[in-house]
């Protein structure tokens, strides 16, 4: 039975990994951790779901993590960079860190195995590929333009999605997303550079996630899109990389590793 602590245990999605692991019938809650001073402290970390698991929530780190084999954390940069230096092996699902934040990620997977990426959903990832097929495909001759909305309480723009399609599709094409990114459009912009990628943010009401990424060519135009409903996508695919990170060395790996996409 693979033993898990969940970083951010009273949040929304906290809460949806909790219930994930508990519904998983080869995991088990070891600990549950939040912030001082969080109203959920002390509580059974099933109570927003109505359901006992004899495991509180914390802000002890050292408590929470005594016994769990994978810390899962879906929190803010700074609560990650911390419960790293406490943890056997981590799922970062985590965005917005800085350069030097994950370098410090990268140094910590030097001694524990890391599964980090912008996005757990199984069909997210599908997207990656498809986009990164696509510009292969399609070169140059098609400008390149990535949509993202999230609900109004997303704290970043653009999401951590948005710039792995970006990533993914910068890479295939032979061009350094930081010397090619373009983020929304005011005014007098010129004509578009012909390499540039652009990137628009949409926040409001709940949306959970949507992504596309447009090819657009002369004449046509592809779309790749995926849309996510329910944060579940985020927490199942969360629970199958800290599943597969069981006896792995310690490196920094992402869900292509995960997915055998690479």
């Amino acid at each position: 039975m693979l033993r898990l602590a969940v970083a951010g245990a009273s949040g929304r999605m906290g809460r949806m990994l909790v219930e994930t692991v508990l519904a998983s019938g080869d995991c088990t809650l070891s600990g549950a951790l939040d912030l001082p001073g969080s109203a959920a402290l002390g509580q059974d970390a099933g109570a927003a779901l109505g359901r006992s698991t004899g495991t509180r929530v914390t802000a002890d780190l050292r408590a929470g993590l005594a016994g769990a084999d994978v810390l899962i954390d879906f929190t803010r940069p700074e609560g990650t960079l911390a419960n790293l230096k406490h943890a056997r092996a981590m799922v970062i699902g985590t965005t917005g860190f800085s350069n030097t934040q994950k370098k410090a990620i990268a140094e910590a997977a030097q001694r524990i195995p890391i599964v980090m990426a912008a996005n757990f959903a199984v069909g997210v990832n599908a997207a990656y590929k498809l986009a990164e097929t696509a510009a292969r495909i399609l070169g140059d001759g098609y400008d390149v333009e990535i949509l993202e909305a999230h609900h109004r309480h997303k704290v970043d723009a653009p999401s951590g999605t948005a710039l792995k399609l970006g990533e993914v599709v910068a890479q295939a094409l032979n061009r350094k997303l930081p010397d090619v990114a373009r983020h929304g459009r005011q005014g007098e912009t010129g004509e578009r550079p012909e390499k540039q990628i652009g990137f628009h943010a949409i926040r409001g009401g709940d949306i959970v996630g949507e992504h596309t990424v447009l090819f657009a060519g002369l004449g046509e135009r592809v779309e790749i899109t995926v849309r996510s409903q329910s944060r579940m996508t985020y927490a199942v695919g969360a629970l199958r990389a800290a599943k597969w990170l069981r006896g792995k060395p310690p490196a920094l790996y992402d869900m292509f590793d995960v997915l055998g996409l690479r």
